[in-house]
Order: structure tokens, then sequence, then C-alpha cells
């Protein structure tokens, strides 16, 4: 019989605010992550404190907010009206505490529940707020949320204001470090949301005339759209719309009160119905919806009371109603699409026009497509009840809404040793594994019916979920494991091809990475060293003296799947796959995955031959 461990009043104890925190992060910030994804922990801190910046402006508070990131060091400064000097203290330290309670102050605010920066002080090594009024100042300095020094000047010259700076903890972010590019992307959304507003990042402007017209032309070139944007606002609702001349899936970025809901929500949904409605009562004709929304690239953005979002995060709106006496946010963006979209239709028949012949386009596609359809989601239902591609992960047996989400990962990788030593080594609730048969298809220039008839990318989509739309994609992460030879990189290459081919979104959202993995593992009877680099091992080699065993990697599968764990686990490498706006799919496609030509042929000769030749040399 097994012993009971006793629990009497001893085992009960509360812990203060920043302790919660610290020791429940995900419950505030989300996931961690070392700022290889964009959802990452230390870009939700920035957000948090950003929040409260765009809050002064949308107040009618400072027109410019600038921000500074060096290092690991982050400086946000508005010229709202500053915090209150006698409060400075309280609303970074006490829980619960801040001015977005009083409806009257912030009508429509992002956050709302007085934990934002509270968090941010919390999780930070060095926390400083300075807010300037009335001539006056006030700041204050803290240290894992302790306070360490407090000061008041009666007298100061300073502009009106806040400033908060900010050191992430490097024992939550392990390893972090920012990446601009995602930095720039969330200050894009920003002053889209907010024209008007002009953000300084690192000395470089942010501002936008257009609202969401900007955020789409920031995403789609011209040459791309098939006819100009549709952009459309109201009091509460901003909309833009067009179609991707070739892109097969649905595209949206949503945004509630400023706040981008990559997960989508209510607006969302009822926004995507209400473009169907719209469509098929001006045209008269019951179109299929996935026909109507084929390659649809579109922004929504509404502004409702007191919103309601199923997580910290603010990913997703839970909100029904819009508040303030207005209907349902259902109601009132189907009013809103049908009134101001069914006008633009009817004043703009060439676009209309195009629309329509998009649709019965996609109608067509469909049908040809539906026998295939039909038959591959079958041998996907068969393959996933034998378990031959997908060892999936314990988030998904179950509830679909598990708060991990944020956490799954789904590795795809190529041959028995390599998927063998993932699946050993992963952890079992957050990490997936698909494994490929030998090198995939060439998929440049084919269409989506070879998605469904060849068994490698049929099964792949099955595995994600995004046949239809990205906001069904079942993993956050979609990590590709390959070798690092000459073979791994030419399969990193179609499955990258596969993706900007079919479904581009999966990258532009941020979701495609690369696993690094060890090149050499230096070692010597009392320390090993693993190197991603060759410079990284010629330094182990200096400090591990006299004569280190070296180890070369040559493919995943060499690698034991007790070493293997860390590769995955905390100390995970993930290198983003991201798109440059300056140039197109179809011309990347073109001049990585098309007939060779001259100039491919000089890019690889200049770019490969050094990294062939340490290949060989450390074979």
């Amino acid at each position: 019989m097994s012993q009971q461990a006793n629990y009497t009043e001893d085992n009960i104890r509360s812990l203060d605010w920043k302790e919660h925190i610290r020791m429940r992060p995900g419950m505030y910030i989300g996931k961690l992550g070392d700022g290889s994804s964009p959802d990452d922990g230390i870009y939700i801190l920035l957000k948090e404190v950003l929040d409260n910046s765009i809050d002064e402006y949308v107040m009618g508070a400072g027109k410019t907010i600038e921000i500074s990131i060096q290092g690991n060091k982050v400086i946000v400064r508005d010229y709202g009206r500053g915090i209150p000097l006698g409060k400075v203290v309280d609303v970074v330290s006490k829980m619960n505490t801040g001015g977005k309670y009083d409806s009257r102050a912030f009508k429509k605010s992002v956050g709302l529940n007085g934990v934002g920066t509270k968090a941010v002080n919390a999780l930070s090594t060095y926390f400083r707020v300075e807010s300037t009024r009335d001539g006056k100042s006030a700041s204050a300095e803290f240290e894992i949320g302790e306070l360490k020094n407090k000061e008041l000047l009666e007298d100061t010259s300073r502009r009106k204001g806040t400033k908060v700076s900010f050191i992430p903890d490097e024992t939550i972010f392990k390893n972090y470090k920012f990446r601009n590019e995602y930095v720039a992307k969330m200050l894009k959304n920003y002053v889209y949301l907010n024209p008007g507003l002009t953000i300084v990042f690192n000395g470089e402007k942010y501002f936008s005339e257009n609202g969401l017209k900007d955020l789409l032309d920031e995403n789609i070139n011209d040459e791309a759209k098939l006819y100009p944007i549709i952009h459309l606002k109201g009091d509460d609702i901003e909309v833009a719309i067009t179609h991707h001349k070739t892109q097969y899936s649905e595209e949206y970025h949503s945004f509630v009160n400023g706040q981008n809901t990559t997960q989508g929500g209510t607006h969302l949904a009822a926004f995507r119905e209400a473009v169907v409605k719209t469509i098929r009562e001006f045209y008269g004709k019951n179109y299929d919806s996935s026909d109507v929304r084929k390659s649809v690239v579109a922004a929504v953005s509404i502004k409702v009371m007191e919103p309601v979002f199923e997580s910290q995060t603010k990913t997703k709106l839970g909100s029904t109603d819009m508040g303030g006496g207005l209907p349902t946010v259902r109601t009132y963006i189907n009013d809103f699409v049908k009134t101001y979209l069914d006008n633009y239709l009817h004043k703009n028949p060439d676009t209309a026009e195009k629309i329509q012949k998009k649709i019965l386009q996609a109608e067509r596609e469909r049908k040809e497509l539906s026998g295939i359809r039909k038959l591959a989601r079958d041998r996907a239902k068969k393959a996933s009840l034998h378990n031959k591609k997908l060892r999936d992960c314990r988030v998904h047996f179950g509830d679909t809404k598990n708060e991990r989400n944020l956490e799954t990962t789904l590795f795809i990788t190529e041959g028995d040793s390599a998927s063998g030593s993932i699946t050993k080594s992963r952890d079992v609730n957050t990490q997936a594994v698909f494994s490929l048969k030998g090198k995939p298809l060439n998929c440049y220039g084919l269409t989506k019916k070879v998605v469904y008839e060849n068994e490698e990318f049929n099964l792949l989509q099955a595995a994600l979920n995004i046949e239809e739309s990205l906001e069904d994609l079942r993993y956050n992460n979609v990590v590709i494991a390959t070798d690092a030879d000459v073979d791994g990189m030419h399969i990193r290459l179609l499955l990258i091809t596969f993706f900007l081919q079919f479904f581009p979104e999966v990258i532009k959202e941020g979701h495609l990475y690369i696993l690094q993995t060890p090149l050499f593992r230096v070692r010597n009877k009392k320390e090993t060293i693993y190197c991603y680099t060759e410079e990284e091992r010629v330094n182990a080699i200096e400090k591990l003296k006299p004569k280190p065993e070296i180890t070369r990697f040559k493919g995943l599968g060499e690698i034991s799947p007790d070493e293997f764990k860390h590769f995955i686990g905390e100390d995970i490498r993930l290198d983003p796959v991201m798109l440059d706006k300056d140039t197109t799919i179809e011309d990347l496609l073109k001049f990585y995955m098309g007939k060779n030509t001259p100039d491919r042929q000089e890019f690889i000769i200049n770019n490969l031959k050094v990294e062939l030749d340490l290949v060989e040399e450390n074979a």
C-alpha cells in the first residue's frame, strides 16, 4: 500500500505577483522561445509596453513613439499624457492596477486587465519606467520585479510622456535575440491601424496614410493583384480586400482594437461569412463558399468595447458583442460588408467582372479535383490510422483548443534513422514527426492537382490541416529537419518550394523554420562542446587542448537520441524562413527551382563552393 503525502496548512502558500508571473510565465505571455518566432515571449513583452503608448495615441495624446533595441535592451518612449506621477510604481508592480478599468478614459483599449507591464517587469533583469507631466518627472527602477530605486523631480524641461526600458531575463528567455524583421512587421501593423501615427525604430520611420490598404500593398505586389484593393471604412470597422492572381489559399490579417489577432476569432469568422453572403446576393448565384474565398487576400479591423480574448496574449477574439449599444459582432460586420461591398461592386463593374471570373475558375478547378480529393482524403485517413507517416503529439489528442497549441511543432524529416532519432528524443506532448520517403517532387510550375496525386504532399497537407485555410493549421511551428549535406539542402529547397507554390501564407505568417543541428562534437574527458559552424569548431579545439576528440556529424541519424533531445529541447536553434518583400514568389521559384540559367549557375559557384569544400575537408 503506497504511503500518501501529508496535506496540511503548511502545503498552502500564496505567491506574490512577481513570483507567480515568473513561475507561470505562459499564463501571461504565451510561450517563451528565443526570438526565432514572431510570437515568442520577448516580442510579447515589447508589445505589452507598446500597447500602452498606442492607447495614448488613440486617446489623442502623442503622435510619435520612439523605440530602440540595442542588443538585449529595449527602450520605448512616447509623448502621451504620462503616467500620473504618484502611481508610477503601482502601475508596473501592483496587479489589477491601471487606468483602463475606467472606460471613460480608455473606451476601446487593447490592454484592459492591468497585467501587461507587470509581466514585463517581473520577467526582466532590468526595468525602468519614467513619467513626465506638468513640468515634473517621476521614475522607478526594478530588478526582476523588485523595486530598487525611485525618484521624483520637482522641475524638469523634459517633454511629457512615458519612457520604459527593460532587459528580458536570460534565465527565462534562453539564448534569445531580437530579430528586427519581426519587430518591424509588428510596428508596421501598428501604423496601418493608426494612420497619422509615426513610429521610429532604431532611426527608421514607419508611417501610414491609407491604413489597411497600405498593409495589403506591403504584402502583395501590384502584378499579383487581380484587381485594385477594395478599401472600406466605417466608424468601428475597416476592411481591405483583393484576390491574388495565382495564390491558391485564403490569406487574412485580422485586428481588434489595434491587436493583431493572428488566430482570428469571432470577427474574422463573421467577415469571411459576410463576404460570401454579399457576393452570392450580388451575382444572384449560390456559389460554393470555398470558390468565393479562394485566393482572397484581405484585412479586417474592428473596435469593440471591453473585448474578451481567449488568452492573455490576445491572439483570438472571443467576444460576440460590439458593446456600446451596437449589435453583435456578427451582425455588425455582416451589415457593414453587405452595404459597402455591394455598393462598391455596383460602382466598379470591371472589378465585379474579374471577381466573378475568378469564382468560376475556382469552381471549375474544384470540380476537376473533386474525385482526386476524395481518393486523396481516403488515403490520408488510412495512412493516419496506420501511423505510417505522422507521429502526432499529445496536444492534439482530445481538445483542439489546448492552451499549449502555441508550443506545438511538427518536424518534417527524411529517412528512417533521422525520423527515429527525433521520435525518440522529442517531447511527446508538443512535438510531432512527419517522415518523408526520399526526396519530394519539385512542384514548381505544377497545379494543385499534384498535391492530391502525390502521396507525400497529400499526407503532409492532411497532417498540417491547411487544405482550406491557415486558420486550421495544427502546428504553430513547422520545422524542416534534414541533414546538413547536399542532399539535405536539396530536400529543404523542395519543401520550401512546396509551401511557396501552394501555401505561401505558412511562410508569410512566420510558421516555417529550418532546424539547425551541430556539425561537430568536440570533447575531452571533462567537457563536450557542440559546434554549429567551422568557427565554433576551431574555438572549441582551442578551448579543450590538448587534442580533443572531434566527431563530424554527417547526418541526423548519427546523433544519438540522448544527444538529440538537447538540440530539439531548450537549446533548439531554429532559422525562420522569411520572404523578402522586394522579391516576388514567382521570381524566387523561377530562379531556384526553374530550368538552369547562367545566373543560377554563377550563384551556386560563388556561394556553395566554399561550403562543399568544407564538407569534404571534414568528411
